[in-house]
């Protein structure tokens, strides 16, 4: 574990060999002295959420900071503190406060054990998921098999049942990429390998990837970035949200329409807009749209090969950095998604 030392320590500092005793833990640490003043952190602390530009940011945190001030006695809990400014990412941390009396400094020990447990509740509702969804393509491929084989004099019905047997594999050759996506986002904190990236950089690539797909279904796509703005994530994971909006967009349009990508700046949340000209989502389907594996048109859905997974795969990526995923639509108007993202607020960045 890397610690570092804050700009503006007071001038009572700790024994330097306290410092070589913390750097052997395996938790993230906070030192602080009186007034609440950061003197050193691990480099997790800020990817937790806890600090930002030495100042706590936890509200219980802090009253448990100053319990242990008054009574000198060490507390333990657990504290929620929010991956971002909006949506619902939370993250549950194990915190063991121990007063320090002779410098009057506060020792803060955090860990984020509660991921374990959340990924393995994920894991086990995600299999029971993906043991009936795998059910649907594989039953059919095993008929089609035998319709071949029952027909295998019949050169056209060969061909027709050849040609079937192409779509169930494609689908679930699609669907199995999908679960693999997932389980991926699942099991990895994106905020853990995080970089600096740029939004106009990530819709580039992402109109990029999809333009095969817009060409073959006579889709234009236009692009409308106002905002140069950066954000704090995941590459991979940014590029599949983003690509996954504007497929969806692309495969519930119909020919020579258009689907629209633009950008917005407010309160330092960039907004990235994905509208189409398509069928459009039921009022009833808008609070389910988000859920794995559920399907507005499951018609459509078998025609464009889609999973049902593209969208659950959006919101996650959302939440864990620190985002959400909004959606308003119309039936035969079209859909608008809005993935909302906080702007990167890293010393020395500047944003326009």
């Amino acid at each position: 574990m890397r610690l570092r030392r804050t700009e503006e320590s007071p001038r009572r500092e700790a024994p330097s060999i306290l410092f070589d005793v913390l750097e052997q833990l395996d938790q993230d640490v906070l030192l602080l002295a009186p007034g609440d003043i950061p003197l050193f952190t691990s480099l997790g602390v800020e990817q937790l959420n806890v600090i930002k530009d030495g100042r706590l940011l936890s509200p219980e945190l802090l009253a448990i900071i100053r319990v242990v001030r008054r009574t000198g006695i060490t507390q333990s809990g657990k504290i929620e503190v929010p991956l971002g400014p909006i949506g619902e990412g939370v993250r549950e941390l194990t915190v063991k406060v121990i007063s320090l009396e002779k410098d009057l400094q506060i020792l803060v020990l955090l860990s984020d054990e509660s991921e374990a447990d959340r990924v393995h509740e994920v894991r086990r509702d995600f299999v029971a998921n993906i043991s009936h969804e795998l059910k649907t393509p594989i039953g059919a491929l095993s008929l089609l098999s035998e319709a071949v084989l029952s027909a295998k004099d019949e050169p056209a019905a060969v061909e027709k049942f050849a040609s079937r047997m192409q779509q169930e594999a494609k689908r679930l050759t699609g669907l199995v990429q999908e679960i693999i996506n997932l389980s991926r986002l699942q099991d990895s904190d994106p905020l853990q390998m995080a970089e600096t990236l740029s939004i106009n950089d990530l819709i580039a690539e992402s109109v990029d990837q999809c333009q095969t797909t817009s060409t073959a279904r006579q889709i234009g796509i236009s692009v409308s970035t106002d905002v140069a703005v950066t954000v704090f994530g995941d590459r991979d994971q940014l590029l599949m949200a983003i690509n996954n909006l504007i497929e969806n967009a692309i495969n519930y349009s119909p020919p020579n329409t258009k689907v629209s990508v633009s950008t917005s700046l407010q309160d330092d949340i960039v907004t990235i807009s994905v509208a189409d000209q398509g069928i459009g989502i039921p009022e009833s389907d808008l609070e389910r749209i988000f859920e794995r594996f559920y399907r507005v048109d499951p018609a459509r859905s078998r025609e464009t090969g889609g999973t049902g997974l593209g969208l659950s795969i959006v919101k996650h990526v959302a939440t864990k950095h620190g985002g959400d995923i909004t959606v308003w639509s119309a039936p035969n108007v079209g859909s608008t998604f809005a993935l909302r993202l906080p702007i990167n607020q890293s010393p020395g960045e500047t944003q326009e």
